[in-house]
């Protein structure tokens, strides 16, 4: 490939250059929604993330198979051992089927993304459509040694494991810590040892999800799905497992655990990790009841909110920070990410409205080459921002008369500011609700301020300057450019 593109590996902590495992192919496997509720700020992140890794490696010409997951089985707990499955509970308070409580939020889920102009994977697999998948994982593991069951569960023996293998090697957590943990957990009695976790578990009578196996009428532990379906779609060893940094114990250390103990070694080549979004310094999340749904900010309607904030808002928000770094929400910063973005919106409309001249005084070649070292360098998406800034600086300068810029000049800023801005980064102009009101009200401005040019050029100042007052006192900036136009735009 033309640009090497360097990746963060957080199984080595270090940037490695991406060398895919069958090459031009790529498999890519990312942890997806739980679907009990509406997907908040939170899970936008890794959504936004990974999509942002899928239309860079698609556009350096690689073919990814993108694989990401819905959790439909259940759980409740973080460790997913122990307690009544989420998706069953609600559907026994809601006298619905457990699959409708999914289909409804996994159609919500997609509603969000699509908002959010994240591109559907090319296989979304659901944990409940791959039991028998599961239940064969946990037979490898048996068949291993790396397993027994308990009274119709069967359970992970991590110290077994760790004699032969390393135990903690992704999150760093020692052995002997975990061992020394409490056993406070309903069903740790089941164990030999407190840091063992659930392959299996045996399903109380109340208990509405449940499939038969081996072991007992029961379902599959959390850390199962990923690793058999991961596998199904993407062969023994494929190329890159993300998800948040919140997975990373227990849930992606036991992925590990569970493909070493089945297959005899590590399944994925590069362990890519998003940061977390936090309200004052702590995580975003359903289980501190500090969340925002997304359709929340879609609306304006949370109680944390002074606005509504649109789907390109929020992805430029999240694009601004890179993704190993956290972003901590606020109304200001929001605002300002709303701004900026409407700066950059409008330097692309600027294109249009530039006149070329023979030669160039602007330098716009290397702006191409700044963002591709910007990407290539860990996904960097700030530092392609900053230099989409200063593509537009440009634009506005030529638009004000201070610069010229040639015809295949213009043609590169074109093609710098598409490539980047809305097929990489996956940013996109939003005309607003649905039914176009938003680009009728533009016409009607635009109609108005034909009107306005008219009046100056008749020399009637009194209705030119009308028009004008009328429309700022609306909320719109009028401004009169050097060439005799008028730009306007809605301050919000």
């Amino acid at each position: 490939m033309e640009h090497q593109l360097t990746i963060y590996n957080t199984l080595d902590r270090k940037k490695e250059q991406f060398v895919p495992l069958h090459a031009p192919h790529v498999g890519m496997y990312v942890c997806g929604p739980t679907v009990y509720g509406d997907a908040h700020l939170g899970h936008a992140r890794p959504a936004i993330t990974f999509d942002l890794l899928f239309r860079y490696l698609t556009h350096l010409g690689y073919k990814v198979r993108y694989v990401r997951n819905i959790t439909d089985v259940g759980h409740l707990e973080h460790d997913a051992d122990e307690g009544e499955d989420k998706i069953a509970k609600k559907a026994r308070l809601e006298q619905l089927e457990p699959m409708e409580v999914v289909q409804y939020y996994v159609n919500r889920y997609h509603h969000a993304m699509e908002a959010l102009n994240v591109l559907p994977p090319s296989i979304e697999p659901h944990a409940s459509g791959h039991i028998i998948e599961q239940i064969q994982l946990v037979k490898e593991i048996l068949d291993n040694g790396y397993a027994y069951e308990s009274k119709g569960s069967v359970y992970f023996d991590v110290p077994k494991y760790n004699k032969d293998h390393h135990y903690g090697k992704l999150s760093g957590r020692n052995i002997d810590d975990l061992l020394n943990t409490t056993r406070e957990l309903d069903g740790q009695e089941e164990k030999h040892n407190s840091a063992d976790f659930a392959l299996w578990k045996c399903a109380q009578p109340e208990h509405i999800m449940r499939w038969p196996s081996p072991w007992s009428n029961g379902f599959p532990g959390w850390h199962c799905e990923c690793t058999a379906m991961g596998r199904k779609y993407l062969g023994d060893h494929f190329d890159i497992h993300g998800g948040g940094m919140d997975l990373v114990f227990p849930h992606h250390e036991c992925e590990i655990a569970q493909s070493v103990a089945s297959q005899g070694d590590d399944m994925v080549h590069y362990w890519m990790h998003n940061n977390m979004i936090t309200v004052n310094g702590t995580k975003m999340g359903k289980s501190l009841g500090n969340f925002i749904t997304l359709d929340e900010f879609f609306a304006g309607s949370h109680a944390m909110l002074t606005q509504a904030y649109s789907p390109m808002t929020i992805r430029f928000f999240i694009l601004q920070a890179h993704y190993r770094s956290t972003v901590d929400f606020s109304n200001e910063a929001l605002q300002a990410s709303e701004k900026g973005l409407q700066r950059l919106m409008e330097a692309v409309d600027g294109l249009d409205k530039i006149k070329t001249s023979a030669s160039s005084d602007v330098d716009v070649k290397s702006i191409r080459t700044k963002c591709y070292e910007a990407m290539n360098d860990d996904l960097n998406s700030p530092i392609v921002i900053s230099h989409l800034f200063d593509g537009a600086k440009i634009i506005n300068n030529i638009l004000a008369g201070n610069n010229t810029i040639s015809e295949a000049d213009l043609k590169e800023l074109k093609a710098v500011f598409h490539l980047f801005l809305f097929d990489i980064l996956g940013l996109k102009e939003e005309v607003g609700s649905s039914d176009g009101r938003e680009a009728a009200y533009g016409r009607v401005v635009d109609m108005l301020l034909e009107q306005r040019m008219k009046a100056k050029a008749n020399k009637d100042w009194a209705t030119s300057d009308q028009i004008r007052n009328e429309l700022t006192a609306l909320g719109f900036e009028i401004k009169d450019t050097k060439d005799g136009r008028c730009e306007w735009r809605l301050n919000k």
